[in-house]
């Protein structure tokens, strides 16, 4: 019997791709919708499906770090 947090889905051909469909009610709980766009990230355990960019995440981190170290000169910048 599969719990909650496990779903199973199957792959399926969409034109020259591939494409897996996601049970509408995990759909409404992560508030994805027709057209989103997710990451595949890869993991340990297989892959996760985010709306998340990694790469955004990483770019936000050393902007915070950046504005840290040089925030008087973006005050000054900012006048």
């Amino acid at each position: 019997m599969e719990s909650s947090s496990v779903k199973k889905t199957t792959i399926r051909a969409i034109g020259n791709s591939s494409g897996a469909t996601i049970p509408k009610a995990l759909l409404e709980k992560y508030n994805f919708h027709e057209g989103d766009t997710v990451f595949l990230v890869e993991t340990e355990n297989g892959i996760l499906l985010s709306p998340y960019d990694p790469d955004f995440e990483s770019a936000m981190a050393f902007y915070q770090d950046a504005s840290k170290k040089y925030r008087n000169a973006l005050k000054e910048l900012a006048k």
